[in-house]
């Protein structure tokens, strides 16, 4: 489909149709076809994944064996009615993100995808889209009047203008049945309130992590999984507020990412609450680094002052030792001494692009250098 179309109107008049270019990369939660390459299979495209607002995604039939393409706009069955959305995901993978997902439903329960939309579907599909700012802004200012303590989010028109989606936030039990007639009566289409967490709001409103990136949850992640301080504590960060929670006011979904590395590179360690006894003190873990399997402690508990850091096979063997009762006469043995002070390393000492060049070979050196000479007797010559 062309990028912008010219539309006959019932005047007579042109219409020119918005600008609706995929943009592979630019949309939430796109898929990557890394089956793209395999030879394809008519059964293959029975089931198509359409994309709708923000992360809304869901699956359909082609019954009518349309030859599809990613980005292609395709009007599909609702209810009621019909809606627009954007093929995101087609072939093969299909069934994979199926036996990822763990839903294996029967053709005859997805729901059918008509045609691809023709001018007429998108220029009502656009019209529809710039009423959704509005709408959500008046919306609110309804919930407000009516006393409910619930956010309106987003709003989500269908293709066809008689049906709206409004998400909204709330922490307690909500009775918008009032609202939901009053909304009926202002914009005078089927509305359907749907509850999402703060999470799924970041997701859809999307935005600039900390690390300078794009949103997780805007980008890619699609089933939220449970994030708890446990995941901060095994990778010995601060538990402060300001920095493990995101924009959604969560913890970062982040956290989870290497939880697991950390777990299993704490599994063999040994206890970190039994304090090691020395002949002339009494050690107390104070933190440690996982991955240099460093533990730190210190004499005093309430305090960090004097920290020693000690192997992890140290620690336990004068946990061993101290089981049975031995008291060890030092913490560290002179060949068990840990350099405490890290020593900085200039990582672009060596960045010097000349490396990357072949060195000379013998006699070349001389020879260009009696060229050059040579060239230089001539030009004084000419002149």
């Amino acid at each position: 489909m062309a990028e912008i179309e010219e539309v006959q109107g019932q005047c007579g008049d042109e219409i020119r149709l918005p600008d609706l270019s995929y943009k592979p990369g630019c949309n939430k939660l796109d898929s990557f076809n890394w089956l793209k390459g395999l030879p394809k299979i008519p059964q293959d495209d029975e089931i198509v994944e359409i994309r709708f607002k923000n992360t809304r995604k869901g699956f359909f039939r082609n019954v009518n064996n349309l030859r599809l393409e990613i980005g292609d706009i395709v009007a599909v069955e609702a209810s009621p009615g019909h809606d627009i959305g954007r093929v995101s995901m087609i072939g093969r993978l299909v069934k994979e993100q199926l036996r990822e997902l763990k839903t294996y439903p029967s053709p005859d329960d997805l729901k059918k995808v008509y045609r691809k939309a023709k001018p007429v579907d998108i220029l009502k599909w656009d019209e529809a889209k710039k009423l959704e700012v509005p709408t959500m802004l008046r919306s609110r200012k309804i919930a407000e009047e009516l006393k409910l303590n619930m956010k309106i989010g987003d709003v989500e028109y269908q293709g066809d203008k008689t049906k709206a989606i409004f998400y909204y936030i709330a922490d307690e039990r909500v009775d918008f049945r009032q609202l939901i007639k009053v909304l009926a009566e202002e914009f005078k289409v089927r509305i359907e309130m749907r509850q999402i967490g703060a999470r799924q709001e970041a997701g859809r409103i999307g935005g600039i992590g900390a690390c300078g990136r794009e949103l997780c949850c805007a980008t890619y992640i699609t089933n939220f999984i449970s994030v708890t301080t446990t995941h901060a504590k095994y990778q010995e960060l601060s538990l402060n507020p300001q920095k493990l929670a995101g924009q959604c006011s969560k913890l970062k979904c982040c956290l989870s990412y290497e939880f697991d590395c950390y777990v299993d590179a704490q599994r063999c360690f040994p206890p970190r609450d039994l304090p090691l006894e020395a002949a002339d003190s009494t050690a107390y873990f104070q933190k440690m680094e996982v991955h240099k399997g460093i533990y730190w402690y210190s004499t005093d508990l309430h305090s960090t002052a004097n920290l020693i850091a000690i192997p992890v096979q140290r620690v336990r063997e004068i946990q061993a030792m101290n089981k049975k009762g031995i008291k060890v006469d030092r913490l560290l043995e002179p060949d068990h001494l840990w350099q405490t002070s890290s020593v900085s390393e200039d990582l672009l000492k060596d960045n010097n692009l000349e490396r990357f060049d072949a060195p000379p070979a013998e006699g070349k050196h001389h020879k260009h250098t009696h060229k050059r000479k040579k060239r230089r007797f001539y030009d004084k010559r000419n002149k």
